[in-house]
């Protein structure tokens, strides 16, 4: 049953993939009903801060780290949220009254804040290890060759290594929401052992 919502999920959210790409490309996201309030942003982002962290680096294990992120990548999701794609009560709380003025401010706000690691440095074989695999797997195709995202892509390098595990697992099941599918596809062919390695190794990355 997980799987066959995962797949209809993805399969209804992928229609609307261009659509909401047009807008976050438009550079703007505006609302014709609301102005960008400039005190808003601060006042959004100490909101998301208690979860996501005060400088955008999160401090708990299973919650995603946005500093550094592309800012396509943190509009887009925001919007998915906002619109009901992707699904998370908080998240959907939180952004049910954000305009479009709103999103686009805070995608910038947090692209532009320094992405720290969040595990400790790993030993050299782990990461070559790591690496590796990143690269057998195609990670780096799409995530760039730093593994910091690029367009609506996500940043993997310094991210929490239990969100990311959580978020390979739910790909692979097919119970995770998918814009576009790639990630459900590709991580098909991850094993358990490779999921572990990867964010391990991801967790550790500058």
């Amino acid at each position: 049953m997980k799987q066959r919502t995962g797949v209809r999920q993805a399969a209804v959210a992928a229609p609307a993939l261009a659509v909401v790409l047009a807008v976050v490309l438009a550079g703007a996201l505006t609302l014709p009903a609301r102005a960008a309030d400039p005190v808003a942003v601060p006042q959004q982002a100490a909101a998301c801060g208690a979860c996501h962290g005060a400088n955008g680096n999160s401090p708990t294990a299973d919650v995603p780290s946005l500093a550094g992120q592309p800012k396509q990548f943190i509009t887009t999701q925001l919007v998915m949220f906002r619109e009901g794609r992707r699904l998370n009560p908080v998240m959907a709380a939180l952004t049910a009254n954000m305009s479009n003025a709103d999103i686009n401010a805070l995608g910038g706000h947090y692209a532009a804040m320094p992405a720290m690691a969040t595990a400790a440095p790993q030993s050299d074989d782990h990461q070559k290890a790591g690496r590796a695999r990143a690269e057998a797997l195609n990670c780096v195709q799409c995530h760039g060759a730093a593994l910091k995202g690029q367009q609506h892509i996500p940043r993997l390098a310094g991210q929490q290594a239990a969100y990311l595990r959580t978020q390979l697992q739910g790909f692979k099941a097919q119970t995770r929401f998918d814009m576009d599918g790639n990630m459900t596809s590709a991580a098909q062919a991850m094993t358990a052992q490779d999921i572990e390695l990867l964010a391990t190794y991801l967790a550790a990355l500058p």
